[in-house]
């Protein structure tokens, strides 16, 4: 039998998770499982592990991240039942109702403007861009509920280093995926789209500022942004977009969504602070999910250590 060795796989050598769940549930039905457990742990994990570097959507060989929090992880029912993705509707448990079918074959996104090599990037282009790691962030929602998830990604700088932006390069614009007959909820969500979101070059370049391709193990559910996103812990949850396929450098600040719509709600920096309120709540305290009680929101989300200096001096209740 030939192995073939992770390099050499390929985003499509993913088994589906219903293929390998199904795979499991046919061997219990013909007793394999039992007689393999009957004979030992060596003959069970043959007969379930697919013989590539993904078992099912699982990645293996991840990198633990420094950066990583020690807190308490949400469950994956959790955070894949707790979703705003508006393309897929606007109450929480939509995105994991209507975004079974979604497909993410043969995705691509495209990287342009003020770079020097522009390029679009196949998903077997991405896992190849930098080793992955596994980043246990906490995330912040505007709607001052948390969750902490163990995502899978690398730095986003390693993709910007590849397309090398030039000196014009100020800010960098992201683009989700859009397609109506995909996703018909879409019409009712009151926000135009495609969604696009936007980051200082500064920001994007930051450690912290995660290109996720997976989540607990596995590749992204299709309701947390499959198959590509960007993962900004220090800033409220919006501004991480979900389902790239476009991203663009450009000297000038590019519109967002969500600021483009109500500005006085949401502003183009959406930095986590406690001391800025939203117009029609507090900010100052937040819900983890799966808990009864509020706790204090940190600044930055806890992560001022690795970003406070890239706002110094500015007034972050004017530049909110």
């Amino acid at each position: 039998m030939l192995i073939r060795k992770a390099p050499d796989l390929t985003y499509a050598d993913v088994t589906p998770k219903s293929v390998y769940l199904n795979r499991r549930k046919f061997l219990r039905d013909m007793g394999i499982v039992g007689a393999a457990a009957f004979a030992g742990k060596g003959l069970f994990d043959l007969a379930l592990t697919p013989q590539v570097a993904f078992a099912g959507t699982k990645f293996t060989g991840l990198v633990k991240s420094p950066f990583s929090t020690t807190e308490k992880q949400n469950t994956f029912e959790d955070v894949t039942h707790y979703n705003n993705f508006y393309e897929f509707g606007t109450n929480k448990g939509d995105p994991a109702k209507n975004a079974t079918k979604f497909n993410t074959s043969n995705w691509k996104v495209s990287v342009e403007g003020e770079v020097k090599t522009p390029r679009k990037f196949t998903m077997d282009d991405i896992l190849k861009i930098a080793p992955l790691e596994e980043r246990i962030y906490r995330h912040r929602c505007v709607e001052a509920w948390s969750i902490v998830v163990p995502w899978i990604g690398f730095s986003f700088s390693n993709l910007a280093k590849l397309v090398e932006p030039t000196a014009k390069a100020q800010y960098v614009a992201f683009e989700s995926y859009f397609d109506p007959s995909q996703m018909p909820e879409a019409k009712y969500a009151g926000i135009d789209f495609p969604y696009v979101e936007g980051l200082r070059l500064d920001e994007a370049m930051n450690p912290l500022a995660l290109l996720c391709v997976g989540m607990y193990g596995e590749t992204l559910a299709n309701q947390d942004g499959a198959p590509v996103r960007m993962i900004l812990p220090w800033k409220y949850g919006f501004k991480s977009t979900k389902s790239l396929v476009k991203i663009k450098f450009q000297s000038k600040m590019p519109p967002t969504t969500w600021n483009r719509l109500a500005s006085n709600e949401y502003g183009f920096y959406a930095n986590v602070n406690p001391n800025v309120d939203h117009p029609r709540w507090s900010q100052a305290k937040e819900r983890r999910l799966g808990e009864i009680f509020k706790r204090p929101t940190l600044m930055f989300n806890g992560y001022s250590d690795q970003v406070a200096a890239m706002y110094n001096g500015m007034d972050l209740k004017k530049n909110y």
